[in-house]
């Protein structure tokens, strides 16, 4: 060995905790086994020392390099993206790109680091470009929590595929990390699998902080452990290149890096871009745009994973808007011709009102932000009287204090629209996370007897077109009507076929003519218990607004017959309402082992367990509500064409196994208590509240051992 080869140089070497270490980078076709580069510490601070030693070191770690090369015999190219996806998922292409079906990939990090902005442009790139698209937020309950918290990881998972996609899907596929201890809440969350590709910051790998150090290098030995591929990428450092605050640019450097892997649209991800950047002018655009560029290039030149997720032209749709629950709903006020939304922000609702906000004056709209909850609904309950149905939008927490002047609507015959985005709970809960809490309490959180319309959207287009069915029923029984929707469907992103808006969804102006002194201000039919409404400014048509019980003058009476009539009437109107429904349909054959019935956003992830398990020649079908109260006709009849039937639900129920639960004591979930109530059936049930949406997965191990069951129970009465 020359002396010119150990003077004065680092090659190959690098410092950590005062250590010398070497590190050979991996040739990109071997990265998806040995990793993005092999390091070995020289357990010595000395650099001369360390200058002598590398070489050793170096030329083992290129025998290893070539002897994979020779196992692998040139099928390199294709040898890692083999690990990324299941098989029947995954199909070769040329040029080392792996064409699929469909791809879950992850982007976690600390608060505000921009993960989710990274992810909600590449949901909205790829629905764009045709592909079904999925996205669910991963939203920290704090707004700033701790830097390097495994319990405040921040970020979204993205579901992309060939055709539509319409829930979240099981493990992912991918994950980038800007720090190893966020991806530790979403290992303990089941997000992922052996065999996922970690795309890991390195930066830490450096830091001063010896605990920082120590904790990443703990954290790869346990992730090689656990079958994860982990590559350790300079993202930080390729950042520095073009910001000084890596924090403030690095997402969009990791969004050029998946458009890259991904082949996505650059053009289309510049566009979106410049729309999330807009109000900051042309050069911070540019400064994105830079990154962007950057990041692409990146993975251009270093990583070895290419995939093509073509868009099925069957499942294209004509004319598609890519929007979140929340927006859609925005976009529904606006198209039922609603002119006042009254709300108090709260969590995950507020992005409606921030929608509405900048929009809702280009159909002559505005949005009230009330003091309170309370305010919001008397506001909005106010608006109504006056004649315009009003809207109000809040959460679980929003809902208990409205309470009373929901009862109050429901007395005083007011229509008015609510949406309620359902949310972790009871009290404040889990401000961010998804659950079906709010059902019975949207159906009973009263005092007394309190009737009202309570329907659930299951998809994000009927976050949109639910909103004009409400308004349109709020008047027409003149009662306040509850739409449900859930974290879930608020925040995630779908493409939706553009609603062709129509005038007949809008209320028709305001009638002014006088009212006919002769007619009670509730005048109730005895058969549906309807009556029509005056409204202020109808000559002839004043009363007096009271939430004490009434007689049809709306004369306060507390007569025993006058306090029964009302009673009568109000629950009247659900009936009348119910006659005019079709029984629901259901998804599989209308006779078999097990029915599934479920309502809300759990709805794309149980049809598609149902459907591998009918493929795989199981007799199990499913169905879902989204009438609620009343709940739709028809349903006792299906019901006897099953040997079992189950709700799947994200509420509380008790686990039969747990100690001192049996049946008789064990609290069920929310539908299989109204189902039990409604039909006098055995309703079985099994429900979590994991925070999450629910997964295929799991609903298809559900489904295996609840046949099982039966098998089981048929067998021993054979």
């Amino acid at each position: 060995m020359s002396n010119q080869r150990i003077s004065g140089d680092t090659k190959y070497l690098f410092k950590r905790d005062r250590t010398w270490w070497v590190k050979l980078s991996v040739p990109r076709p071997l990265r998806g086994v040995l990793g993005y580069d092999l390091r070995r510490s020289l357990h010595t601070q000395d650099i001369e020392a360390a200058r002598r030693a590398r070489w050793e070191a170096i030329e083992e770690f290129r025998a290893k390099i070539e002897k994979l090369r020779a196992e692998q015999s040139g099928e390199v190219a294709e040898a890692p993206a083999a690990t990324v996806s299941d098989p029947d998922r995954t199909r070769p292409a040329k040029d080392g790109i792996r064409r699929v079906d469909q791809h879950i990939v992850e982007i976690v990090s600390d608060s505000g680091e921009g993960a989710q902005k990274c992810g909600q442009i590449l949901g909205l790139v790829s629905g764009k470009m045709g592909n079904g698209v999925w996205t669910v937020e991963i939203i920290p309950a704090e707004i700033q929590p701790p830097a390097r918290e495994r319990q405040g990881a921040s970020g979204i998972r993205v579901r992309m595929g060939s055709k539509k996609i319409t829930n979240m899907g099981n493990e992912a596929d991918m994950v980038v990390a800007f720090n190893e201890q966020v991806l530790y809440s979403r290992i303990d969350n089941g997000a992922y699998r052996k065999g996922t590709i970690v795309l890991l910051e390195s930066m830490w790998a450096e830091d001063p902080d010896e605990r920082i150090r120590k904790q990443y290098q703990e954290a790869l030995a346990d992730f090689h452990a656990q079958g994860l591929i982990v590559h350790e990428l300079p993202i930080q450092k390729e950042c520095l290149k073009l910001v000084n605050d890596p924090r403030r640019g690095k997402n969009m450097f990791v969004l050029g890096m998946l458009c890259r892997i991904y082949h996505r649209d650059t053009d289309k991800a510049k566009i979106e871009i410049a729309k999330t950047f807009k109000k900051k002018g042309d050069k911070v655009i540019k400064i994105n745009h830079d990154l962007f560029d950057a990041g692409y290039a990146f993975a251009r030149d270093n990583l070895d994973y290419e995939f093509e997720i073509p868009a099925a032209e069957k499942d294209r749709l004509k004319s598609a808007v890519v929007i979140n629950g929340n927006t859609a709903a925005g976009l529904g006020v606006m198209a039922a011709g609603i002119e006042l939304v009254s709300m108090y922000p709260i969590t995950p609702a507020t992005s409606a009102s921030h929608y509405l906000a900048e929009d809702f004056h280009l159909t002559g709209g505005f949005v009230h932000q009330a003091e309170d909850e309370i305010a919001a609904i008397g506001f909005a309950i106010g608006a109504s009287y006056a004649g315009k149905t009003a809207c109000t939008i809040t959460s679980g927490p929003g809902m208990a204090l409205k309470t009373e002047m929901i009862g109050l609507a429901v007395m005083a015959e007011i229509p008015l629209v609510i949406i309620d985005v359902q949310r972790g709970s009871p009290s404040t809960g889990l401000p961010t996370k998804v659950e079906q809490g709010d059902l019975l309490a949207s159906l009973y959180g009263a005092p007394g007897d309190s009737p009202k319309i309570v329907i659930a959207a299951a998809t994000i287009s009927e976050c949109f077109h639910f909103v004009v069915m409400a308004r349109k029923l709020a008047e027409s029984f003149r009662t306040p009507v509850i739409l449900l929707t859930d974290a879930n469907l608020a925040t995630g992103v779908q493409p939706i076929e553009r609603p062709d808006v129509s005038e007949e969804w809008f209320a028709a102006p305001l009638d002014q003519s006088a009212w006919d002194e002769n007619v009670a201000p509730y005048d109730w039919d005895e058969a549906t218990g309807l009556s029509d409404r005056p409204i202020p400014g109808m000559r002839g048509g004043e009363y007096i607004l009271t939430g004490l019980a009434h007689n049809r003058h709306s004369k306060i009476a507390y007569d025993s017959a006058s306090n029964q009539e009302g009673m009568n009437m109000r629950s009247r109107k659900l009936t009348t309402l119910a006659a005019t429904m079709k029984p629901p349909e259901v998804h599989g054959d209308p006779t078999g082992d097990l029915l599934i019935v479920g309502w809300g956003s759990t709805l794309g992830a149980i049809e598609e367990a149902v459907d591998l398990a009918r493929l795989q020649g199981k007799k199990v079908s499913t169905l879902h509500l989204r009438f609620l109260s009343p709940l739709e006709p028809g349903l006792k009849k299906i019901f006897s064409g099953f040997k079992k039937v189950m709700t799947i639900e994200i509420n509380y129920s008790d686990d039969p196994d747990a100690p001192m639960i049996n049946k008789e004591n064990r609290r069920i979930s929310q539908l299989a208590l109204m189902l039990r109530a409604h039909t006098l059936i055995d309703i079985d049930c099994w429900s979590k509240v994991p925070g999450h949406p629910l997964q295929p997965g799991a609903i298809g191990r559900v489904i295996d051992a609840r046949l099982a069951e039966i098998e089981g129970a048929s067998s021993c009465s054979a």
